[in-house]
């Protein structure tokens, strides 16, 4: 068939590579305009292009499709279908219907849970046990398309946002490679979304990542974990920020002269920073003091005294 591809960030390159490496052939690749990173904002390219331009695959970055120049490119291509894998821009009915099949979209979620931005991160934060992707066909209202596969995958109690996405979005590109195969023998099969179950994967803000040491420890590992790598779990310390990018739970309070409360170091060493808890204690393992690099905590407490600090938002 002859297919477009549609996508961004790292998530989409290995869908990207394995439609290439296919039966089919890619004749366009859809990407997100270049932007701007780090204080000197130097021009930065997608993750997508330029896995694209090293594969030698024409690409094209418009700024919006809702305009009827960038729909006619579209369908000027004459494709089959386009592939979208977290793609950033809105897809209007004109550019959805502009192929012979339609567009089908990896989801990185077990439809119709975490419908929506961001479900990995959810999926962490509600302490689900699976998490997985779903490969449906894209309409005009968000994420409620019928369904053509899904796969799930255990959340390892080690898990990251970051190691969650790389495993996903290997499943998800395997998945795919399969659906469009059956697509082009017309032996896919499509399944309405059930409407029980139903939940939403808002977009994560960066107010989410201030941690609240009043909460369980268990509840504040999750942040730790969902927001690595973005927006990454943070505290204060002495009016400074202190980002958290690793940690464990200790079921134990810590105890001693020093009060045993929220926020309180109650001990530090080479294997890690424990931080009491509304309950239970959190034991910091990797973190960065602003302006710095992450470090292990070892490393941290060679240069920071922190017996008996306290780390809060005031």
């Amino acid at each position: 068939m002859r297919l477009g591809f549609a996508g961004t960030p790292g998530f989409a390159v290995p869908a990207l590579d394995a439609l290439t490496h296919s039966a089919h052939t890619l004749h366009a690749v859809f990407t997100k305009a270049d932007g701007t990173a780090g204080r000197g904002r130097k021009p930065t390219q997608s993750e997508v292009k330029v896995r694209a331009l090293e594969l030698g695959l024409p690409v094209y970055q418009p700024a919006t499709f809702r305009s009827e120049e960038a729909c006619r490119t579209l369908r000027d291509m004459q494709l089959d279908a386009l592939i979208v894998v977290a793609y950033g821009l809105i897809l209007p009915p004109a550019a959805l219907g502009a192929t012979r099949l339609g567009c089908f979209n990896i989801h990185a979620s077990l439809l119709p849970r975490w419908r929506g931005a961001a479900p990995i991160q959810r999926a962490i934060l509600a302490g689900d046990a699976l998490a997985g992707v779903t490969i449906m066909r894209m309409e005009e209202r968000l994420d409620t398309g019928p369904m053509l596969a899904s796969r799930g995958v255990e959340i390892e109690p080690s898990d990251t946002a970051a190691s969650l996405a790389d495993r996903l979005a290997g499943l998800g590109a395997d998945l795919m490679r399969q659906t469009v195969d059956a697509l082009a023998l017309g032996t896919a099969v499509e399944a309405p979304q059930s409407e029980a179950g139903v939940t939403y994967a808002e977009k994560i803000s960066k107010a989410e990542a201030l941690l609240d040491w009043r909460e369980d420890a268990v509840l504040l590992l999750r942040r730790v974990r969902a927001f690595n790598p973005a927006p990454v779990a943070e505290t204060r310390w002495q009016g400074v920020q202190l980002r958290i990018w690793d940690a464990e739970v200790l079921e134990r309070r810590g105890r001693g002269e020093v009060p045993d409360e929220p926020g309180r170091v109650i001990a530090a060493s080479a294997e890690g920073i424990e931080v009491a808890c509304g309950a239970g204690a959190l034991r910091i393992t990797r973190l960065q003091l602003a302006g710095r690099k992450p470090m292990a905590a070892g490393e941290f407490l060679k240069a920071q005294r922190l017996a008996g600090a306290r780390f809060g938002n005031s």
